[in-house]
């Protein structure tokens, strides 16, 4: 089984995944700057405290992982629709330069539907509003993905559509080709599932799928 490090690990996407590759066996090192605060606790779960916006953290977490998942996120309120970001762009940047220096070689991402060449796929209907709330995120979640794809890593892009809270139901399509992508929903849950299997699994390296039911 391989060693993985979740970055983003204390809430959402990140904790989820956390679970599910327990789940699958792996050895687990959590990543997160308030995962002291996480109540999971498993004999191959180790929790590291770290940031992901700094080098150093980063080059510590990284030493005898394998595999990284990294699953960034933002809360939704004013801030993530007024200001722009740059948190993915670089905090990719840093990771994939650190990853590069390491043994860890196969980097997961989560970005979004509606990232880099998958924006194309918004409906009319969709494209105004999802610009209005999303827009400035996923501009910067366009040049994360760009920053990957030029890595020397093995990657994998998720990209889940609209996220819920729903349980995980394994139920989920990936749909790995443009004419397929389209929006929907999925829950946390069964993004973390995908995020997990893909652990031991080639079959989406060099890819960036889009998750929905």
């Amino acid at each position: 089984m391989a060693k993985v490090i979740i970055i983003g690990a204390s809430r959402g996407i990140g904790l989820k995944t956390v679970k599910s590759a327990l789940d699958l066996g792996h050895d687990v090192r959590a990543f997160a700057r308030t995962i002291d605060q996480t109540a999971i606790t498993h004999p191959r779960l180790e929790k590291f405290q770290g940031d992901a916006l700094l080098e150093k953290d980063l080059k510590r977490g990284l030493r005898g992982v394998d595999t990284v998942i990294q699953c960034l996120g933002l809360p939704l309120g004013p801030k993530l629709i007024l200001k722009p970001t740059n948190l993915f762009s670089h905090a990719t940047r840093l990771l994939i330069a650190s990853m590069e220096q390491s043994s860890a070689k196969k980097l997961i991402a989560v970005t979004g539907f509606g990232a880099g060449d998958s924006k194309s796929s918004i409906s009319c209907f969709q494209k105004i509003p999802f610009r209005l709330v999303f827009g400035r995120a996923y501009d910067d979640k366009s040049v994360q993905e760009d920053l990957i794809r030029k890595s020397n890593l093995d990657w994998i892009i998720a990209r889940p559509v609209v996220l819920t809270n729903g349980p995980r139901t394994e139920r989920y399509r990936v749909l790995a080709e443009p004419r397929e992508w389209r929006n929907g929903l999925i829950s946390r849950a069964d993004v973390a599932d995908f995020l997990a299997q893909q652990i031991d699994s080639d079959d989406y390296l060099g890819k960036a799928p889009v998750l929905a039911y």
